[in-house]
């Protein structure tokens, strides 16, 4: 991989690489931009099968940060932190606590928090290092778990999503297919059955299918048959990748609202559901409930308030719809449009101010001479 060309060709701020063999760490963190303010983003612990594996995938996900940060209305840019690692054999207090030293050496240009791999008792680990971790428990203080939050996002960007495809954001009687039923797709489920949709789910652990049968009276299907499923909306919840070129022909759904993260295997792959006249509600849109709610532990955590802004994903997925159909544009491109309109207003606002602080500088300077 070439590193600094990719850097430039995304216009990546920095990546850090963190080694310390006595507490087995290494890590990435990558931060992508900083324009909107420090950047915001879980640290993941996976296995990954190379280190390069791992280096994409830190700078993949902070880029996707930095949109979801923009497009959801948050002072805040994108950053990611990777750790190569089994979470459930390679964890230890030394591991977290040395990830803490580095995320502090960064002077808050970087912000952690829980993400795929890692929990709250992690974050309270890199909390005894530094202050620049959201997402630790609540005797802190803090929000705590942020997946609930995270589901209610979703639920409300796909009652919107509804509202434009059907013409009513009621789900009683619709039927969502839901992939994966971790902390978020758990939450989401309940939500959707409390409000009566009907559930067909699918998940790589027997007993959650099990428990999900029992409580929601959902449908059970492997997981190689969840994209074939007739449903009104397909709600991707595992892992990203999962709309690409053998699994989008399969589709019998008429929109797409789920909480995974990097849904589209490729840009192109959005161009296709929209082509096919299928609603895709971008992921880094609907998913945001999470990331807005650990943001407000940064103006000291209110619930309610940060559940009104996790809210508001239903406004914004209504707004962005909205723009897509004005431009004619699919809407994962509407989704990019509209970040990237705010991130270039605030790197001109801060332009200006640079621009004018030498201005002034330098008049001083005349002055002297």
């Amino acid at each position: 991989m070439e590193l600094f060309s990719y850097l430039e060709r995304h216009d990546y701020e920095q990546v850090v690489f963190c080694h310390d063999g006595a507490a087995g760490l290494k890590a990435i963190i990558a931060i992508h931009d900083t324009t909107l303010g420090p950047a915001l983003g879980g640290c993941r612990m996976w296995t990954y099968a190379s280190e390069e594996e791992a280096l994409v995938d830190a700078l993949r996900l902070a880029r996707g940060m930095t949109y979801k940060a923009a497009a959801a209305g948050l002072n805040l840019g994108g950053g990611k932190t990777v750790i190569i690692g089994n979470p459930k054999t390679d964890k230890s207090e030394a591991l977290f606590r040395a990830l803490g030293r580095y995320i502090q050496s960064l002077g808050g240009r970087y912000i952690t928090a829980e993400d795929v791999g890692t929990n709250v008792h992690d974050m309270d680990l890199i909390h005894l290092e530094t202050e620049y971790v959201t997402g630790v428990s609540q005797a802190y203080g803090s929000s705590g778990n942020p997946s609930p939050m995270t589901a209610l996002g979703v639920f409300r960007g796909l009652q919107a999503t509804a509202k434009v495809v059907y013409g009513s954001d009621d789900v009683a009687g619709r039927t969502v297919a839901i992939q994966g039923l971790g902390s978020v797709g758990w939450a989401l489920a309940e939500l959707l059955h409390r409000h009566g949709a009907k559930l067909v789910v699918t998940d790589i652990h027997p007993d959650v299918l099990r428990r999900a049968e029992a409580e929601f009276g959902a449908q059970v299907v492997a997981p190689a048959e969840i994209f074939s499923v007739a449903c009104d909306i397909f709600s991707p919840c595992a892992l990203g990748a999962v709309l690409n070129d053998e699994t989008i022909p399969r589709l019998r759904c008429e929109a797409i609202a789920g909480s995974a993260n990097n849904q589209l295997a490729e840009d192109r792959h959005g161009d296709m559901l929209h082509e096919r006249g299928i609603l895709y509600a971008p992921d880094y849109v609907i998913n945001a409930g999470g990331l807005i709610n650990v943001a407000d532990e940064l103006e000291g955590y209110q619930p309610e308030r940060a559940r009104q802004k996790v809210e508001r994903i239903y406004d914004i997925l209504l707004n962005l719809y909205d723009l897509a159909e004005r431009e004619g544009i699919p809407s994962h491109r509407a989704a990019d449009r509209m970040a990237e309109a705010r991130i270039a207003q605030m790197r001109q606002v801060r332009s200006t101010f640079i621009r004018g602080e030498r201005d002034a500088l330098s008049r001083k300077g005349d002055a002297r001479g």
